[in-house]
């Protein structure tokens, strides 16, 4: 059975950082890409970043370069997102997704499993 549970969300103060953490099973991490999304409410989802064992860190999304860092440990099948400078505007759900072959990285439409999200609320 493909899973991917996130973790780590919560609700932090402006300035403040959480780590997200992505726990995969079921299938060969080292043939996916990784990628991190988030969706605010009436928002399309984003793109936040996306790794991968072949090509590394495919792309970090504007809005959150030098802020967030994308890692993974391959030895625990897990990706994590230090999300570090947090702004009332990252406020949303984050989900963290699996994609065997990627273009980019950046299209949710590239990815075949998901996680169920975790809400991170940052006030300001």
């Amino acid at each position: 059975e493909v899973q991917l549970v996130e973790s780590g969300g919560g609700l932090v103060q402006a300035g403040g950082s959480l780590r997200l953490s992505c726990a995969a099973s079921g299938f060969t991490f080292d043939d996916y890409a990784i990628g991190w999304f988030r969706q605010a409410p009436g928002k399309e989802r984003e793109g936040v970043s996306c790794i991968s064992t072949r090509f590394g860190v495919l792309y970090y999304a504007d809005s959150v370069k030098g802020r967030f860092t994308i890692s993974s440990d391959n030895a625990k099948n897990t990706v994590y997102l230090q999300m570090n400078s947090l702004k009332a505007e990252d406020t949303a759900v984050y989900y963290c997704a699996a994609a065997r072959r990627v273009v980019d990285g950046y299209n949710a439409a590239e990815y075949d499993y998901w996680g169920q999200g975790t809400q991170v609320t940052v006030s300001s």
